[in-house]
């Protein structure tokens, strides 16, 4: 029986691009059906770019999807370029039609959530990236935006080391699983340093949060910088409808510092979620060994909840080096089940969507 070429067509409706997230056919990237009278099948899609480093999961997809179709007998799947017509007609469509204009690239529903702290050191990152998972696990779409550029490490943390396409002036983010990422990181050789001044600074972000699409998001989390320095002013700038989450370790001296980074929260117009204090107690002893106390301190000062007590735990470390979230390797594990109940609590303390998106003033 020859393959009846609509519902081939039909079953290309499945195949999703793992980076923009959408169906290869409405995004016009299929390119040619050939149907033989034997059952065999060829597919050509059109790619953004050359070497896609994803095209290993067109390739399953195709195959798991139109090998299906009543009377196929094997499926060859060939790739093309897309021209820089069709390269055009996709950004327009992806931005919802609105070509060449500068706008912040979130969908008005999405949250943004901005995980800050006063100073370096106490786990910030480690925090962002691993409840950035627990939420996509929760069954939320996440995105994660590395604002650290001075210390970027989320690609690490994550072992995303992929960089990102462009097309035309839109920047498609690198994926892991269902999490999106950017990063200065991914634009860097090796181990690179930054060297840029306040400018330069507040223009990468502006393009992080303008040029890039991020799709659908449910959730963006931001990996601010420490402090209250450049980066951490424009991203309160750029983001006000942001709400901010104040991570801070037991000590005193770390929580004093953290209330300067709930305060500038809060002058920029962000809505203080909770705190979190992290490096609490020692997994299995239970010994405190950054003293006691200072989440707490941090939450009754700033008038908001302390979401989470979270573990210090040589899984959670061990997890970050090998660039996997610690839910992932280690779920049964005390750090895991505490991130695990922080992403349940930021959800459920998630406010009304937003209605209309910002425009970038530059």
């Amino acid at each position: 029986m020859r393959p009846d070429r609509d519902a081939i067509l039909k079953a290309l409706e499945n195949v999703i691009d793992p980076e923009l997230r959408r169906p290869v056919t409405e995004l016009d990237m299929v390119r040619d059906v050939l149907v033989q009278d034997d059952g065999a099948v060829s597919v050509t899609i059109a790619l953004t770019v050359v070497g896609c480093p994803l095209r290993d999961s067109f390739q399953e997809q195709v195959a798991r999807h139109v090998g299906a179709v009543p009377g196929v007998t094997r499926v060859r799947l060939g790739f093309d370029v897309m021209t820089p017509e069709e390269k055009a007609a996709l950004v327009t469509r992806l931005r919802g039609g609105h070509a060449g204009e500068r706008t912040i690239s979130l969908s008005p529903g999405t949250r943004v959530v901005a995980v800050a702290s006063g100073k370096g050191g106490v786990g910030k990152s480690t925090l962002t990236a691993n409840l950035a998972y627990a939420l996509s696990e929760l069954g939320e779409q996440v995105g994660v935006l590395d604002g650290d550029i001075y210390g970027h490490s989320i690609p690490h943390m994550l072992g995303v080391h992929q960089k990102p396409i462009a097309v035309d002036d839109m920047i498609v983010p690198p994926v892991r699983g269902d999490l999106k990422l950017m990063s200065i990181g991914f634009f860097l050789e090796e181990n690179a340093p930054i060297m840029w001044r306040g400018p330069m600074l507040h223009k990468a972000l502006e393009q992080f949060l303008s040029d890039v699409h991020w799709g659908d998001l449910d959730t963006l989390l931001v990996d601010m910088p420490p402090g209250t320095g450049d980066v951490a002013m424009s991203l309160g700038q750029l983001l006000p409808r942001a709400e901010a989450l104040v991570v801070t370790t037991p000590q005193p001296a770390a929580q004093q510092v953290a209330v300067r980074a709930a305060q500038m929260a809060q002058k920029t117009g962000m809505r203080l979620l909770g705190a979190v204090e992290n490096m609490s107690y020692l997994v299995g002893t239970g010994q405190e060994l950054f003293g006691a106390g200072g989440g707490q301190a941090l939450a009754d000062e700033m008038g908001v909840p302390l979401l989470a007590r979270i573990p210090l735990d040589p899984v959670l470390r061990e997890a970050a080096d090998e660039g996997c979230p610690v839910g992932e390797v280690a779920p049964e594990s005390e750090s895991a089940a505490a991130i695990v109940a922080l992403a349940e609590s930021v959800a459920a303390l998630r406010a009304g969507a937003i209605r209309k998106p910002l425009t970038v003033l530059s």
